[in-house]
C-alpha cells in the first residue's frame, strides 16, 4: 500500500468467521449450519462495508450480498459478476478502500482470504459453533494467544438454531 494512501485514509482490517469446535470453517461444500442470529449479526456488522472474499466463497455466497456491500474478490481471473471487483491480493484491496476514503475492510472467507489477511487483521468476529465437523476446510492462521477476547454472547439450541454457538469479538493483542 502506498504511504500516501495509508496516511490519508487508514483501513482497518476486520475478519468475521464461523468456526466449528474442531477448527473447521466449511465441509468443503459449504457451511453446514444455518444460524439466523449469526446471519443477522453478519449482515449488521458488514452493512455498507467493503468485503474481501475468495472467489469460490464469493460464488457460493451469491444472494447473500446486501445493498451497500462492496465485494472485493481475490482472484487471478476476470470477474464476470455484476456485483464485485477482482483484486489480486490484500494490499490491492486495502488500496482500493483507502482510495475511497478508508474505513473498514471485512475479510469474510474462505480459507485463502483468511490466510492472506490474518497477519494484518486487527479485529476478528468469531462465531464458535459447539459442534465438530471432523473434516473439511480449516480456519487458517488463527493463534488465539495473539488475540484478546473483548465480547462474547452465547446462544443455546432452540427451534431456529440446531446447535449452540457463541459470537465473540477479538482484538489483536497490542492493537
Amino acid at each position: 500500500m502506498s504511504e500516501r494512501a495509508d496516511e490519508a485514509s487508514p483501513v482497518l482490517l476486520v475478519g468475521v468467521a464461523m468456526v466449528s469446535r474442531d477448527g473447521f470453517i466449511s465441509t468443503g461444500r459449504g457451511v453446514p449450519w444455518d444460524l439466523p442470529v449469526d446471519r443477522a449479526h453478519f449482515r449488521a456488522v458488514t452493512a455498507g462495508k467493503a468485503l474481501l472474499v475468495g472467489r469460490r466463497t464469493f460464488e457460493e455466497m451469491q444472494g447473500w450480498f446486501q445493498p451497500g456491500h462492496w465485494p472485493l474478490v481475490l482472484t487471478r481471473r476476470p470477474l464476470g459478476a455484476a456485483v464485485g471487483e477482482a483484486v489480486s491480493g490484500v494490499e490491492e484491496a486495502r488500496d482500493r478502500v483507502a482510495q475511497r476514503g478508508g474505513g473498514e475492510l471485512w475479510v469474510i472467507g474462505g480459507a485463502a482470504a483468511y490466510a492472506a489477511a490474518m497477519p494484518q487483521m486487527q479485529v476478528m468476529w468469531l462465531t464458535r459453533v459447539e459442534a465438530e465437523l471432523g473434516e473439511g476446510v480449516r480456519f487458517p492462521g488463527w493463534v488465539q494467544a495473539d488475540w484478546r477476547r473483548v465480547r462474547s454472547e452465547r446462544h443455546g439450541v432452540d427451534a431456529s438454531h440446531p446447535v449452540a454457538f457463541s459470537i465473540e469479538q477479538w482484538v489483536r493483542s497490542g492493537a
